[in-house]
């Protein structure tokens, strides 16, 4: 309704009942709008962390596949704006492995229910047995410790394993830890937890703070083939986890959208 419009209804012969109900509608009106523009109350969250890793080429791969390539294309000074073209291997940096990742005709990231994309955030912290042993693992029992102390993992839930090992990524070598005979060694999910979750509760995905779902030395991916064979997705490389709350928080993922995605990089967030 336009400004004029309600101006010449106040200006004629309106009576004061009749103005309240005009000014009544008008709330409605608006409040109907916020809702349409998805502006809804609820909860007010004070704390946002970035579970994000900025990429770069230097950023640590998983063996044999090819780091990012940053090109500047045009710069301000010369060209009046700044851009660079970017080629970049789905599974880099803070990334997501979608079920298509290791499932035929599984769904690709695009495709994935944007509601599976905002989830109540469980963290399980291993990492004091990570710093003894960097082929820990998320075992069932870690879960259900998990739980005695926080509850039943919530429906829809998004777990998270907090090793630690982000403490390495500036150097690559150690991030990736491999051995002499070139066997990787950091933590992941045990196919027996990864078992447990997608059979024994409802979640829509884990994440890790590694390069993998699977601990390093895993040969047969079976925590990737269990979780991702589910339909849920996974997240690779997050950051600052020791900065969230173990319970009580949700993630908000980023996805990648563009078509046929195996997964991408991906900007992941939590709020609490």
């Amino acid at each position: 309704m336009c400004a004029p419009y309600v101006m010449d209804l106040v200006g004629s012969s309106l009576s004061r009942r009749e103005l309240l109900g005009l000014a009544a509608g008008l709330a409605a009106l608006a409040a109907g709008s916020a809702k349409a523009q998805g502006q809804v109350s609820g909860k007010a969250f004070s704390n946002v962390a970035d579970l994000t890793h900025v990429v770069s080429p230097s950023f640590p791969m998983f063996p044999g596949a090819r780091p990012m390539k940053i090109t500047e294309v045009v710069t301000v000074k010369k060209d009046g704006y700044y851009g660079n073209t970017l080629e970049v291997w789905e599974h880099t940096g803070t990334h997501m492995d979608a079920p298509a990742h290791f499932v035929e005709n599984g769904l690709t990231a695009e495709n994935l229910p944007v509601n599976r994309l905002i989830a109540p955030l469980a963290i399980v912290n291993i990492k004091d047995r990570a710093d003894r042993n960097p082929d820990a693992e998320v075992t069932v029992d870690d879960l259900l410790a998990w739980e005695r102390r926080h509850g039943r993992l919530p429906a829809g839930a998004f777990v998270a394993m907090y090793s630690g090992w982000e403490n390495r990524v500036s150097n690559p070598k150690a991030y990736v830890n491999q051995d002499s005979a070139g066997v990787q060694h950091y933590p992941g999910f045990s196919p027996a937890a990864a078992e447990f979750l997608v059979r024994e509760r409802n979640i829509v995905g884990v994440g890790v703070d590694t390069l993998s779902l699977d601990f390093g030395a895993s040969r047969d991916f079976k925590s990737h083939i269990t979780l991702l064979g589910a339909g849920k997705y996974g997240l690779e490389n997050l950051a600052n986890l020791a900065n969230v709350p173990p319970s009580g928080a949700m993630v908000i993922v980023g996805g990648p959208k563009h078509k046929g995605a195996s997964g991408g990089p991906t900007r992941v967030m939590a709020i609490w």
